[in-house]
């Protein structure tokens, strides 16, 4: 694993990370040196069984709360209790993203007729009959376009 390359794709993310746990920028930007030192420290305990930027958020996470028990101790944390607690989701709103990012990717990969008809079918919303009207073609021929295309998204997926 280059570390050099790991951080250049996802030392902001777990700025940003850090940043919703301790909206301090200065902490973040600490921790977010911290959690890379650490990261290339245990770098080979990481299996893959997660993504990169998912293990380095849970390292971040990690350091976030030994820096809160510091505080604890030094008298030093903020009255507001909720500091430090991640809001809900924090995390899977950041694998969420990457994943879409990840989809995105793919779809542009495809032929131009199945990227469009997926585009239009997850972010435009459109119904498939929709669909089928703005190619002048069936319900049906948006259905099994839509459904082709997945299945070489899912098997780019699993190749990958």
């Amino acid at each position: 694993m280059n570390m050099d390359e790991v951080y250049r794709k996802h030392a902001e993310t777990v700025f940003r990370f850090l940043m919703t746990l301790c909206h301090e920028e200065e902490t973040a930007r600490e921790l977010t040196q911290e959690t890379f030192y650490q990261a290339i420290r245990s770098s080979g305990r990481y299996d893959g069984t997660c993504k990169v930027s998912t293990w380095l958020c849970q390292i971040a996470k990690h350091l976030w709360y030994r820096e809160i028990e510091k505080r604890k101790k030094k008298g030093t944390l903020p009255l507001d209790e909720d500091v430090g607690q991640p809001t809900e989701g924090v995390e899977r709103e950041i694998v969420i993203r990457e994943e879409k990012m990840e989809l995105f990717r793919k779809v542009h990969l495809l032929d131009e007729t199945s990227k469009e008809v997926v585009l239009l079918r997850i972010t435009g919303e459109f119904s498939f009959r929709e669909i089928g009207e703005i190619f002048g073609k069936q319900e049906n021929w948006a259905r099994v376009t839509f459904y082709r295309a997945k299945q070489k998204l899912v098997k780019g997926r699993e190749e990958s």
